[in-house]
Formats: structure tokens, sequence, C-alpha cells
């Protein structure tokens, strides 16, 4: 049984909560009443977004923390215990990327992503463990990938990392719920999503990136995170594009491959030029406190499949859905028609 409260009666701690999906999060969480615990590397941007939202009349705590420090993971929990007594539900959102292939990639950078996409990851569903058992009940909300189902090519180490945030996310929820703890463990897996994603990433390609549609609203995300907070649920897949990548790795792993073959790569290169390497915030704080960055495309504002995923009895729309996303996927290209539904 887990003990999931309503939104407006929780604390709920955010990482990456400066920018993209952790930004949208935090204010849609401040809109429906929920105590905020913000954690990031920009402590400028922090002290901003908390003067935002306590205006609004929120009760909001920030720590500034690089998630992959054990010990700056811990310090959030103390703001959170400090402040408001504890916290009710973690979200891991804090994560980066790096575009081009490993050959050309340093070790050193590789590291550092995976030291914040999975051990920040690690970091703050142990720490949150270790309190949400002494509150009998909780929620931990992982934010992984659709590549945390499947690799995609020029994101190799990203995808690496996503695929270690699910088989370490899925063995946490086994030893829990064998010991019967109340806990909620549940890993979200977005499609392409319109943040600041390009902006922070190190790009090691002789032309910028862009992100391979079909790209969809951070709400969409947002929304599936708060949903889990009150709810529990497994899995949650932002986009029918997501889900549709799944199945297709797990069962036409070979046509899978085909297509990523085929458009993988072409679809994550821009026609601009690449900008100077140094500019990305792998190693320290970027642009901040914008949730979109503006795609060069259409953006899908909302997602049918995953609303239907998130409401039990509408196993047609499901299907309707995923039918959508097998035309787009196939494609490869943004189709104006979808926006509402899938």
């Amino acid at each position: 049984m887990k003990n999931l409260k309503k939104l407006s009666e929780q604390v709920i701690v955010i990482t990456g909560a400066t920018s993209g999906i952790g930004l949208t999060t935090a204010r849609r969480a401040a809109q429906r009443g929920a105590k905020l615990v913000l954690a990031a590397r920009n402590e400028d941007a922090l002290k901003q977004l908390t003067y935002e939202l306590t205006k609004r009349g929120n009760e909001v705590a920030y720590a500034v923390a690089d998630v992959g420090n054990m010990e700056d993971v811990r310090q959030i929990a103390h703001v959170a215990e400090e402040r408001f007594g504890g916290f009710d539900t973690w979200v891991n959102n804090a994560g980066i990327s790096i575009f081009g292939r490993h050959e050309d990639i340093s070790l050193d950078d590789q590291r550092r992503l995976f030291q914040t996409n999975f051990w920040g990851v690690v970091h703050g569903s142990l720490v949150a463990v270790e309190h949400l058992k002494r509150r009998e009940g909780g929620a931990i909300i992982n934010i992984g990938s659709e590549v945390s189902d499947h690799a995609i090519p020029l994101q190799g180490m990203y995808s690496a990392s996503k695929h270690a945030v699910k088989g370490f996310t899925d063995s946490l929820r086994l030893e829990l719920e064998a010991e019967n703890v109340p806990i909620a463990v549940t890993l979200v897996k977005p499609a392409a999503i319109d943040t600041m994603f390009l902006e922070h990433a190190k790009n090691y390609m002789d032309v910028e990136p862009k992100l391979p549609p079909p790209v969809y609203a951070p709400e969409i995300a947002a929304d599936a995170i708060l949903h889990a907070a009150e709810n529990y649920k497994r899995d949650i897949f932002v986009g029918g594009a997501a889900k549709l990548a799944s199945l297709g790795a797990q069962t036409a792993p070979r046509t899978m491959d085909a297509i990523m073959k085929r458009f993988g790569m072409s679809q994550q290169r821009s026609d601009t030029p690449a900008r100077d390497r140094e500019q990305n915030s792998l190693y320290r704080p970027g642009p901040d406190l914008q949730e979109r960055m503006g795609h060069d495309g259409m953006v899908l504002e909302s997602s049918l499949y995953t609303k239907a995923s998130m409401n039990p009895g509408t196993t047609f729309a499901l299907l309707v859905a995923a039918g959508f996303a097998v035309g787009a996927l196939l494609t490869g290209r943004e189709r104006p028609e979808l926006e509402d539904r899938f």
C-alpha cells in the first residue's frame, strides 16, 4: 500500500529545478499548493525562482547542490527537514547530454555525464529512501528517457546513463516492495521535450544538434511527474512516441536498429555550424529559468497516449495514439494534425 498524499498536502523535492522539465514541474506544483524544496547548481536562479513562487504565496526552500556529490544531496534533505520537517516526494530530474560519437568524446566528459545522470539519481534515491522509511511512505520519481529502453546514436553515453537509471530504479522498487515498504518508485520516460536540453549539452559535432521529432511540451512531462506524486505508477511514458520506441526495441529490435540507422543521426544534426564546444553546462551551471528553448518546428502541446495511460479504462484511446505514433516515427517527420492526439 503506497501512502501518497494530495499535492496540496505534500512537500516535494525537485532536483534540476531551475530549467526545463524541473522548472515547469516546480511552477505547476506550486500552482496546486505543494510546498517545495528546489535544488540546482545555479544559486542566483534558485533565489529568483524562490522569490517568484513565494511572492505568489507558496512556501519554498532551496538548496544549492550538484547531485553528483552525495554530501550536496544530503544537504537538500537537511534543508527540507529544517524548513518543513521533511518531504513526501523526491523527484530526481537533474540531467545533461553529450552529442558526438563515442570515439570522439573524452572519458572525463563521459564520466561527468554519468556522475550527474546516474549517480545523481542513485544519491537522491538513497537519501529519499532513508527519509521516507521514517515517514512511513512517499514517492520517489526518477526521470529516465525513451532511450532508457533503446539506444540512439550520437547520444550514446546519455543512452547508457538512462539505461542505468532504469536498471537502478527497477531494482530499487523490487527491494522496497520485498520489504513491504510503502514507497512508490516511478520511472518517467519522456520522448524529446522542448527544453534547454540542447543549450546545456556538450557538443562534439561540427554542427549544432537538434531534437529528433516528434517533440513534446515540457508541461506534459511535468503533469506526468505530478500525477505519479499522487497516484502510484510503475512507469509513465511521456508521449506516444516514447512508448512506441520502447515497444519497438522489445519486440522488433532489428527493425528498430534499422530505423535508428536510417534516421537517428540525420535527425539530430542541424544545418547550423557548431558553437564553441565550451559553451555547455556539463561542469558548471548554464542559462537557467527557461522552460523551453523554442524548438525550430512544431511542438506537440498534448499527448493522448500519456493522458490515457494515466487514466485507466481508455484502451481504445491508447491504441489510436499508438497508431499515430507509428506513423510519426516511421516517417521521421512532425505532422501538424497530430498536435492534440498522441
